[in-house]
């Protein structure tokens, strides 16, 4: 599944001459994809991008450090989780970093580099080289609940649902004044459909209960819809139904 979407991610920049067809070709080349964890022995850096789960990554990383070399780099992209903690859970806090890759990582300039304590500075030097020969921007973050983007942004789509909650707007609505009246791209709600709402949620509980403060209180109805199985795009529903032709606002 992995193969085909990048494939067909591939496929699409080079039909828009973003790539030629044979820089698609041979990227595709260049991946190889496995079912365990063996192959990761002689790498210089392991990037993980598990589901944005705790138990879930830690698990991960309990089964993955005994196939390592020692000198193994390994990153973690998650959006929220904080770095020392997940590093500890590890054989090599000091080669554990925060790569934050924004998504869509192939289209978005901006990767959030988050050490640990425990972080050395030859292990995050060549993290931000590793970034900027991906032609990437680094900005460096602190080890804090959902570092800068997700702290700023994931409270704002938060407060676009306790706007829809509260009914002070319709999700065309809040969206169409967003767009038109921030000048964003596209609106909260249709973002956080995009993210998934399960994910949304999951950094509203790290920021609530990492930071302890009621500004970060998850809406009521985000921990709804994420419970009634309607995350957005991925599952076909959301704050918009994708399941026709064009996407329907579900209130």
């Amino acid at each position: 599944k992995a193969r085909s979407t990048i494939e067909r991610n591939l496929q699409r920049q080079a039909t828009r001459g973003i790539i030629t067809q044979a820089d698609a070709e041979s990227a595709m080349k260049r991946i190889r994809s496995s079912v365990d964890l063996t192959g990761m022995r002689d790498r210089d850096l392991v990037i993980e991008a598990a589901t944005e789960n705790e138990a879930v990554k830690r698990k991960l990383f309990q089964d993955l450090c005994p196939r390592l070399g020692p000198n193994t780099m390994l990153a973690t992209n998650t959006s929220s989780i904080s770095i020392t903690r997940l590093a500890a859970s590890t054989d090599r806090p000091e080669r554990f970093i925060g790569l934050h890759f924004m998504n869509p990582a192939p289209v978005m300039q901006l990767v959030e580099v988050i050490r640990g304590i425990a972080t050395e500075d030859e292990t995050f030097n060549a993290a931000v080289d590793l970034v900027k020969h991906l032609g990437k921007t680094p900005a460096n973050a602190e080890d804090f609940p959902a570092f800068i983007v997700n702290r700023i942004l994931l409270p704002m789509i938060n407060e676009a649902v306790y706007t829809l909650y509260e009914g002070v707007g319709s999700v065309e609505a809040i969206d169409t004044a967003m767009r038109l009246g921030a000048n964003h791209p596209m609106g909260p709600l249709q973002l956080a459909d995009f993210i998934g709402l399960d994910t949304a949620l999951s950094v509203m509980q790290v920021l609530y209960e990492g930071l302890a403060d009621s500004k970060y209180r998850p809406c009521p109805l985000l921990v709804k819809y994420v419970e009634a199985g309607w995350l957005g795009r991925k599952s076909g529903r959301g704050f918009y139904d994708y399941r026709g032709e064009k996407p329907v606002p579900t209130r």
